[in-house]
């Protein structure tokens, strides 16, 4: 699986669908679109719509996006969508994990369980089918061998109950073509996706994380920050390289919309030349558009505002996901 920096074909997105989750779905709608046309100012973009939504999603995307007509039932194309791989030979696959709405929490999700072998059609790349319960936003890696993820996640019994970490580790090794697997506690408080690591921790380049930090003593997950940072102090790389820890706060200052706002600038996206980050309109917005713009200084940092996403529990990592390219 290659590194998230490395070229992208495009960018995939699944159209908001799931009526009663979110507060309001049509300024979510908005902020989807928002989202999207800022990653098409780098690379282009697809977005999964059913062919119910397909008029509504061509009028607010306009002609610049593509659209994918398929069945859905969420709009999470980091989970529920494939996890790409490049060969030696420049040849792509994708990975089929199971799909079960972070542990059956969601109903129905058998549409978003075939997501991922749709997109991995549509991209006319080879598909390995695994028989791991997983999800594309549990899993950070270098592109160099190098997988990090969580004890709170794909250990957790509502997703693969009869599977030891060993086994787990194992698979992941084989699907994404990983020499070495990083396991972090996670967040066993994080109730929606049981700790993601790609709300706590990222690679932002070989041998360099980008993960939540804990110099805030009002943060209500401080302690939790504090153990996932002593999990990867001393931690090497695939390669043998000692990781390079650089943290960031949390947008504690966001007027959180309930119980599930996403306050993590961890949760951004690379795209061809840029980063995608949120904007809460929060002091912190400036201070982590700074640490981007030092560990990037040859991208364009581009700020969209997603408070309507974030209710829903993640950010503009967790509905994106990439597509390399060949």
């Amino acid at each position: 699986m290659p590194a998230e920096w490395e070229r992208h074909e495009r960018t995939w997105m699944m159209w908001p669908t799931r009526v009663g989750f979110w507060d309001d779905i049509a300024a979510t709608k908005r902020d989807y679109v928002a989202v999207a046309h800022a990653i098409r100012e780098f690379e282009p973009v697809t977005v999964a719509v059913r062919p119910e939504d397909a008029a509504e999603a061509r009028s607010m995307l306009g002609r610049d996006i593509s659209l994918a007509v398929t069945p859905i039932d969420d709009s999470w194309a980091r989970d529920a969508g494939p996890c790409f791989l490049v060969n030696d030979q420049g040849k792509r696959a994708g990975v089929n994990f199971r799909f079960n709405a972070w542990g059956g929490k969601y109903h129905p999700h058998d549409n978003d369980d075939a997501f991922a072998a749709f997109a991995i059609q549509q991209a006319d790349a080879k598909i390995f089918t695994s028989k791991l319960v997983a999800e594309g936003g549990g899993v950070t890696v270098d592109g160099e061998g190098t997988i990090i993820t969580t004890e709170s996640c794909f250990p957790n019994l509502n997703r693969n109950p009869a599977m030891t970490r060993g086994e787990i580790e194992r698979e992941l090794k084989e699907m994404l073509g990983g020499d070495k697997v990083i396991w972090l506690p996670g967040n066993v408080e994080e109730t929606e996706t049981d700790g993601h690591v790609d709300g706590i921790a990222v690679f932002v380049a070989p041998g360099v994380v980008l993960i939540e930090g804990a110099e805030d003593p009002a943060s209500p997950w401080r302690d939790i920050n504090l153990a996932n940072i002593a999990a990867l102090e001393g931690q090497t790389d695939a390669k043998g390289r000692r990781i390079k820890i650089v943290t960031v706060p949390e947008a504690l200052e966001a007027v959180s919309i309930g119980d599930r706002f996403c306050r993590s600038y961890v949760n951004s996206y690379l795209v061809n030349g840029g980063v995608i980050m949120p904007h809460y309109g929060v002091r912190s917005d400036d201070i982590v558009r700074e640490t981007f713009e030092a560990l990037f200084p040859d991208r364009r940092v581009r700020q969209v505002s997603i408070n309507n996403i974030a209710v829903g529990g993640g950010g503009i990592h967790c509905i994106t996901q990439q597509e390399p390219a060949a």
